[in-house]
């Protein structure tokens, strides 16, 4: 794979980058129709195909938050073509390095001193590049180190991205009005936080001695010293990613044995900690043998009290079936808004009723099968149904605390990830990790 010697970071740069990449889609369809017309064949999944790639080669170059915007969408597995899951997925683990050259620089500029004088050994060349860094390995001392820098201008590039992204976003998800940076507000400011290793260094430490306890659950140790804003070092942990562990032939046993740890430490995390890494991925963990390791912390979600409380009320399925506390809590979380309609409120209602019926069945089983192929089913067909909703296009979709947004993309992405290892889980197990 070809190394980058630089990253655009100004905002015109990132800008015509995209205007670039939107023509290339341009003459996609162009051919699309064209072939259409001709032949009379309706290759739409060329179409994906074609589209996703040129997507994802204009993104994989601007890095940062464009970048990781798909590698959120890749978990969207019900939502989206299946050549836009594939390639978009190629965000978690394999993207343009950059050069030995911009390695040193960045290791000088952050460090102090060049890799070579820092360390007994380093390696120029990545073992790891993602949207917002990239990983080398290092020896200091007979320890095996994980150093990862982050891409130069990245911090810096959020807002104007997030700038040029909203249009398409307000467009896509039918927001209106000036409430909907609340939003945007929400993200930039995560992705903000995922571009401060220090901070991440205090979110690994916190969480790795709180959740020492969970069995079959390893953490790399921290290395403050190597650690600044751009820099983190770690342990170098031996294993295979996720992704690569469900590719592979393993007894039930095994996967649910992983699944039941993975599920624990979710929950530990928020019910527990009321704190939870809100990225679950397959890049950010490791399996070797019957270990699960936890190797990313940038993405912390906090949650409120005033949030956590009907959230999870909300989960239960005696209070789904009751109107009245049902209706009770959609307004405390902000899905019913005080100026809707008499129409809107029985649409939403009606639209959120079969959503948590469907997506909480996890929580109303003591043992749940991530596998269970009905589950998944429903969920598309779920799925599909708002998409093809003309009467839910037409109304605001600005509702909803911004506390959503990054606790439903945890429970999805855990869910993938449970899914993917095809494994059974008690549901209740991790209260005994509870103080």
């Amino acid at each position: 794979m070809k190394t980058l010697d630089s990253i655009p970071t100004k905002k015109i740069e990132r800008a015509t980058k995209l205007v670039t990449t939107g023509a290339k889609i341009g003459g996609n369809y162009i051919r699309y129709y064209g072939e259409k017309l001709l032949t009379g064949t309706d290759n739409k999944s060329k179409l994906d195909q074609n589209n996703a790639k040129d997507i994802y080669d204009g993104l994989k170059e601007l890095k940062g938050s464009a970048l990781k915007v798909a590698q959120m969408l890749s978990m969207e597995k019900n939502l989206m073509p299946q050549a836009y899951v594939e390639q978009f997925g190629l965000a978690q683990f394999s993207v343009p390095p950059l050069s030995g050259a911009l390695v040193k620089k960045t290791i000088r500029k952050y460090l102090g001193a060049d890799p070579e004088d820092l360390f007994d050994s380093f390696s120029l060349q990545s073992e790891n590049a993602a949207s917002i860094g990239q990983v080398h390995r290092a020896e200091k001392g007979g320890k095996h180190l994980a150093i990862k820098i982050q891409y130069p201008g990245v911090s810096n590039s959020i807002s104007s991205d997030l700038a040029i992204v909203k249009p398409i976003a307000l467009k896509m998800f039918n927001l209106k009005g000036k409430d909907t940076d609340r939003y945007f507000n929400e993200v930039e400011e995560k992705l903000l936080e995922e571009t401060n290793y220090l901070q991440e260094l205090e979110n690994s430490q916190f969480i790795s001695r709180a959740a020492k306890d969970i069995p079959y659950l390893s953490f790399p140790k921290y290395y403050p010293n190597w650690t600044t804003s751009k820099t983190l070092a770690m342990d170098w942990m031996q294993g295979i990613h996720l992704s690569e562990y469900t590719a592979q032939e393993h007894t039930q046993n095994a996967r649910n044995k992983l699944g039941q740890t993975l599920w624990d430490f979710y929950m530990f995390q928020i019910h527990g900690l009321k704190k939870v890494q809100a990225d679950p991925h397959p890049g950010n963990f490791l399996v070797d043998k019957d270990q699960l390791i936890a190797i990313d912390f940038g993405c912390i979600k906090a949650i409120p009290d005033e949030f956590y409380t009907p959230y999870f009320e909300l989960s239960k399925k005696e209070n789904i079936e009751n109107t009245t506390v049902f209706d009770t809590l959609l307004r405390e979380l902000e899905i019913l808004l005080p100026t809707d309609t008499m129409e809107e409120q029985r649409y939403f209602t009606s639209l959120f009723q079969k959503m948590m019926r469907l997506f909480t069945l996890p929580f109303h089983h003591r043992v749940f099968d991530f596998a269970d192929s009905k589950f998944w089913k429903d969920i598309t067909n779920l799925s599909k149904m708002f998409a093809d909703d003309d009467q839910l296009r037409q109304m605001n979709g600005n509702r909803g605390s911004k506390h959503f947004i990054y606790m439903n993309r945890t429970f999805f992405g855990l869910y993938h990830l449970l899914h993917d290892l095809k494994a059974s889980i008690e549901t209740d197990h991790y209260k005994k990790y509870l103080k």
